[in-house]
C-alpha cells in the first residue's frame, strides 16, 4: 500500500552541519516538525567540528557567514576563527532545541526509494522510513591522501589537516607540509614561528590577496547588541561587496579579473623582496581561476630565514622524509599533508538506490550534476543543500543554504496544496539546467583561467554555478513546478 504523506511529512536530514542546522530551525519556522537528524559525529558542527587545524579561519566576513535569524553581535573578529565558528553553530543549535531531534553517532549506510517512501539504514542497522530526505553532509567532508610512494612508511609524526594530531607539539621541530592551498596558507602563517623548520612542498603556486583581518573593538560589540540592525546591515553590505567585485571577476568581467589581478600582484611584491623566492611564488595563470586565498600572513612566513620552499618533484616518502626528484632527503619530524578532499562525493560512499534501482554512485560517475543544486531526477523527494553546482567559492555558504532551505520549503508546501506523494525534476529539466550552465561556464575565469583546480571534475568542466550568484538566489524564490514530475496522492478509501 503506497504511504500517503499528510502535511506533516516524515523528513530525515543527514548531516548537522551548518546546513543541517539551518534546515531544522527553517523547515519548523514553517510548520515541519516531523523531523530526524542523523549525525556521523558525536556534535553538531560539521566542518569547523571536523576541522581543527592551526590558524583555521573563515575568508567570509564573520556577519556574512552567519544565520539570518541568529545573528552574532559577538564575534570577535572581523574574519572569524574555526573555534569561535564552532561555538557559534552549537550555540544556534541549542538556543533554537535542534539538538532534541539530533542523533549522534549514527551515519547512514544507504538510503532505499521503495513504495514511494525512503527506507533509511544507519550504521548500525536500523531501520527507519521517511517521507522526505534532505541531505546536509556537505562539499568537503572526505580528505584526500596523495598517492606517494612510501607514505606509510615516514617514522615521525603523519596527518592530514583535517585529522590534525592535536597531541602533536610542533615546537622546535622539523615540519614539512605538502601543499599550498587555502588549509595549507592558513596552517603555514600560523605555525612558521614557532617551529625549528618550516618545509613547504610545493607543485602549483596559489595567487592569494590580504585579509584585511582585524578584531572587533569592545565599542563595536557593545553597539551591535544594542543595535541589532547593525549586524544585519553588515550581512547586506558584504554580499552587495562580493556581488559587485568578486562575483563578477569569476563569471567573466575582464575588469573586475583585472582588479583581482591587481591586488594579488601587488601583495606579492609588497611582502616577497627577493626575486627567486617572488619568481617561485608566481603563479602562471589568472587570479580567481582557483578558490582565492586570502591570507596576510602566508607570505611573510615564507620569507622566513628558517622556512624553505621546494618545488622539486617529490620521489617518494622515507623514514626520515621526503626525497624529491633532484634525489636530495628533506629530513622531518612532522610530516603535515594539506593535499584537500574529494569534491566529488557529497552523500557518497552512502548507497542512494532512487526509481527503479537507479544507484546515485553510477548516476553520478565522477561528474555530480543536480537540477538547481538541490534535486535529482529518479530521486523523488530527495534534497541536497550544497549539492553539485551549487554557488560555491569566496562567498558565504550559510546564505546559499539559506536560500536553498527555502525552495525546498516551496517544494514541500507545493506537495501539501497539491496532494502529492513525491516530486523529482524531470530528466529534460535536469538536462536543460545542466548543459545551460555547460556552455555557460567556458566563458568563466574557472575555464579561461588556465589552471586545473579541484574544482575540475572528469566532465573536464567545474562543477560550478556559472551565473552571477544573486541570479540563483532569485531564482531559489521562483521555483517552476513544470519543470517536476509529480506523483498524486492516492485515494486509498476509493480502493
Amino acid at each position: 500500500m503506497s504511504h500517503q504523506p499528510s502535511g506533516n511529512p516524515r523528513i530525515a536530514i543527514i548531516g548537522a552541519g551548518m546546513s543541517g542546522i539551518a534546515a531544522v530551525i527553517k523547515l519548523r519556522k514553517a510548520g515541519y516538525n516531523n523531523i530526524t537528524v542523523f549525525e556521523k559525529s558525536e556534535k553538531v558542527g560539521g566542518t569547523w567540528r571536523a576541522n581543527r587545524y592551526p590558524g583555521l579561519s573563515c575568508d567570509v566576513p564573520s556577519h556574512w557567514y552567519s544565520f539570518t535569524f541568529a545573528p552574532n553581535p559577538d564575534w570577535s573578529h572581523k574574519y572569524s576563527y574555526g573555534p569561535e565558528i564552532q561555538a557559534y553553530m552549537e550555540k544556534t543549535a541549542a538556543d533554537f532545541d535542534v539538538l532534541s531531534v539530533c542523533r549522534f553517532n549514527t551515519s547512514v549506510e544507504a538510503l532505499d526509494y521503495i513504495d514511494e517512501q525512503w527506507r533509511l539504514v544507519t550504521l548500525h542497522g536500523d531501520e527507519e522510513i521517511f517521507d522526505i530526505v534532505i541531505s546536509a553532509t556537505g562539499i568537503l567532508h572526505h580528505p584526500s591522501k596523495p598517492d606517494i610512494a612510501g607514505l606509510d612508511s615516514f617514522e615521525g609524526k603523519s596527518f592530514h589537516s583535517a585529522e590534525w594530531d592535536m597531541e602533536a607539539d610542533l615546537t622546535g621541530k622539523r615540519v614539512g607540509i605538502i601543499g599550498t592551498g587555502s588549509t595549507a596558507s592558513q596552517i603555514i602563517g600560523d605555525i612558521t614561528p614557532r617551529v625549528a623548520e618550516m618545509n613547504v612542498f610545493q607543485r602549483t603556486p596559489q595567487w592569494v590577496a590580504p585579509l584585511p583581518q582585524r578584531a572587533y573593538s569592545k565599542f563595536e560589540k557593545t553597539m551591535m547588541r544594542l543595535l541589532p540592525f547593525i549586524p544585519r546591515l553588515l550581512y547586506w553590505l558584504n554580499y552587495g561587496m562580493f556581488k559587485l567585485v568578486f562575483g563578477p571577476a569569476t563569471t567573466g568581467n575582464k575588469r573586475a579579473q583585472e582588479k583581482i589581478s591587481q591586488i594579488c600582484h601587488t601583495h606579492l611584491e609588497e611582502n616577497v623582496k627577493d626575486p627567486e623566492l617572488r619568481a617561485k611564488l608566481t603563479p602562471n595563470y589568472q587570479a580567481a581561476c582557483k578558490r582565492l586565498i586570502f591570507a596576510s600572513d602566508f607570505y611573510p612566513a615564507m620569507t622566513q630565514e628558517h622556512t624553505n620552499l621546494i618545488t622539486e618533484r617529490i620521489s617518494q616518502i622515507e623514514a626520515k622524509g621526503i626525497r624529491t626528484a633532484d634525489g636530495k632527503l628533506h629530513e622531518l619530524d612532522i610530516l603535515i599533508l594539506a593535499t584537500g578532499f574529494d569534491s566529488s562525493a557529497f552523500i557518497l560512499p552512502t548507497k542512494v538506490t532512487g526509481e527503479n534501482g537507479s544507484d546515485l554512485a553510477e548516476f553520478w560517475g565522477r561528474a555530480p550534476r543536480a537540477h538547481r543544486g538541490v534535486a535529482l531526477p529518479n530521486f523523488p523527494n530527495f534534497w541536497m543543500l550544497e549539492g553539485p553546482t551549487s554557488p560555491i567559492g569566496n562567498l558565504s555558504l550559510i546564505m546559499i543554504s539559506e536560500h536553498q532551505i527555502d525552495y525546498i520549503i516551496s517544494m514541500l508546501d507545493l506537495m501539501g496544496k497539491k496532494g502529492l506523494t513525491s516530486l523529482a525534476p524531470t530528466r529534460q529539466a535536469y538536462d536543460d539546467y545542466n548543459n545551460a550552465m555547460r556552455e555557460r561556464v567556458k566563458d568563466t575565469v574557472w575555464v579561461t583561467g588556465g589552471c586545473d583546480s579541484w574544482y575540475i571534475d572528469e566532465s573536464g568542466l567545474p562543477n560550478l554555478y556559472p551565473f552571477p550568484p544573486q541570479q540563483y538566489l532569485r531564482d531559489m524564490h521562483d521555483p517552476h513546478e513544470n519543470e517536476y514530475e509529480a506523483t498524486p496522492r492516492r485515494n486509498i478509501a476509493a480502493e
